[in-house]
Order: structure tokens, then C-alpha cells, then sequence
């Protein structure tokens, strides 16, 4: 987050010193349309893989080896697992771009801005976590935001008449795609649901320069937080013998899904929006 912060100070002082915007600016009151584009990163956490052996849609059980052993006992990594083995580590990429487009209204009243402002982007951010196996064999769950929409209420303060330096917060809706990928080639494996979606938060703050009268420019942090508790896979026998782990407990397979179901991110974004 340290250069979340950086790259937000540095937009601050370059909007601030612009020398365009020393241009006499009108009130903050009215209608704007913009756009805005940045990089998301995600909040990464202690995620885990969850199992459902017996398929009664509850998880947490063990995979056991037909010795009733851990089948899972190499442990879980958060990213995409580069090998079989846990040692040689996983990739965290936990960065993407992001942009969209917003539609908004503010008012003057009592000495603040208060406004509100709806939003559509899309989005290039993957998160995932694998697990490994004793066999040995990696298992590999991500989750992609592709698109989010957006309707957040923002406080403000004009530090100058051209300077808008606010608090926003509202809600959010994202959607997902789930897939999956493992080395292990003997089970039959199926993403229950490809593509899903949920609802969240977001809040954060940003500041907002206006150069003359009908234009501004800004930079913008969100936290964002979206429920995201659909994406599972379901595991069957494929060309494995009934011995296999996945099927000792239920000859019919195993579902297991990421112990997680929060999707979190911070961005942090450049914004235009002509006012009316």
C-alpha cells in the first residue's frame, strides 16, 4: 500500500500545481459525465482450499488417502502454483488495470459538497489459490473480476474554489469468472459455475482539480470488498480407480471450493469528468 499512497501524493501535487488549474473555477454544483482508468491490486489473505467429501454441502472435511492419511498434507499456497511441489513457490500476481466510465451530480450545501456518483468498469484482475496433493499434483483456483458497476455517495470540501478534496463510499456489484487448472489428469474435474457474481463495498477518497469552468481532473482510491461464495469444482472418478481419494467417502466425488469468499482489491485511479 506504501505505493498506493506514493503514486496518490504525487497525483495530488501535480494536480495541485498545475498551472491550469490556477484558473478561476464556478461552485461544484451540477451534473458531469467522465471516465477513469488505473490498476487494481488485491488484499492478499490466508486463503486455503475447503473440501466437501461426502457432497452434503457442507465443507471443511479431510481428503484422505485410502491409508487415512492427508491427501492434502503438502499444503496450500495464495496464487497459481508453477509446479507439483509447494517448494517451488506460486505466482502472486495480484495486479491489473481497470477503467470505466461515471455519471454523477453534486450539490453545495452548508459549506461542503455532498454528491453522488454512479460507475461501470471493467477490469483485468486475477486471484487464485492452489492446493497440493501427496500424489504429487497442484490444484489451482482463480477467480477474475471482469466487471463491477458501482453507485458510491461522496462528502467533500473545497480547499480552494478549483480544489475538491472529498470522502466517498456506497456499494458495488462485481462479476466473475471461476476457472481451474491441476496437473492431476486422472480425475474427471467441472467448474460448477463459470461465471458469478455478488454484491460489496466500497469506500475510499480522492481529490478532484478543475481547469476552468466545465472540466476537472482527479485521483481516486477505492477499497473495494465484493462477495464472491459460488465458484466450486466438482471432482469424479474419470479414468481413476475407486481407491482414489476423491471418491473413498463418496464413490460419486468431492466438491471443494477457496476458503475465502470476500473478493478485496485497492485501486487507485486518474479521473476526467466534463460538469454542466
Amino acid at each position: 500500500m506504501n505505493r498506493f499512497a506514493a503514486c496518490l501524493a504525487v497525483g495530488t501535487a501535480v494536480l495541485v500545481a498545475s498551472p491550469a488549474a490556477a484558473q478561476q473555477a464556478s461552485g461544484w454544483s451540477g451534473p458531469y459525465v467522465g471516465g477513469q482508468i488505473g490498476f487494481g491490486q488485491l488484499r492478499k489473505d490466508d486463503a486455503t482450499v475447503l473440501f466437501d467429501t461426502d457432497r452434503n454441502g457442507t465443507f471443511g472435511d479431510t481428503v484422505r488417502t485410502g491409508a487415512g492419511a492427508d491427501a492434502f498434507s503438502p499444503g496450500f499456497c495464495g496464487g497459481a502454483a508453477s509446479s507439483s511441489s509447494p517448494t517451488t513457490g506460486c505466482d502472486r500476481s495480484d495486479r491489473g488495470l481497470e477503467g470505466g466510465v461515471h455519471v454523477g451530480f453534486d450539490a453545495e450545501l452548508a459549506g461542503l459538497v455532498v454528491g453522488i456518483v454512479g460507475e461501470a468498469e471493467r477490469h483485468d484482475l486475477d486471484d487464485s489459490v492452489s492446493s497440493f496433493s501427496t500424489t504429487p499434483a497442484f490444484y489451482t483456483l482463480t477467480r477474475s473480476l471482469r466487471s463491477s458497476y458501482g453507485l458510491r455517495g461522496r462528502v467533500g470540501v473545497a480547499a480552494t474554489p478549483a480544489t475538491l478534496v472529498y470522502a466517498t463510499a456506497g456499494v458495488v456489484r462485481g462479476s466473475f469468472r471461476q476457472s481451474f487448472a491441476s496437473s492431476n489428469t486422472a480425475n474427471a474435474f467441472e467448474v460448477t459455475d463459470r461465471r458469478t457474481s455478488g454484491w460489496g463495498h466500497r469506500l475510499g477518497g480522492g481529490i478532484e482539480q478543475k481547469i476552468g469552468d466545465r472540466f476537472s481532473v482527479g485521483a481516486l482510491y477505492l477499497y473495494s470488498s465484493i462477495k464472491d461464495e459460488d465458484g466450486r469444482i466438482s471432482v469424479t472418478q474419470g479414468t481413476a480407480p475407486a481407491t482414489n481419494p476423491f471418491l473413498l467417502v463418496n464413490p460419486g466425488g468431492t466438491v471443494f471450493q477457496r476458503s475465502d469468499d470476500r473478493f478485496q482489491q485497492h485501486s487507485l485511479k486518474l479521473t476526467a469528468s466534463l460538469r454542466f
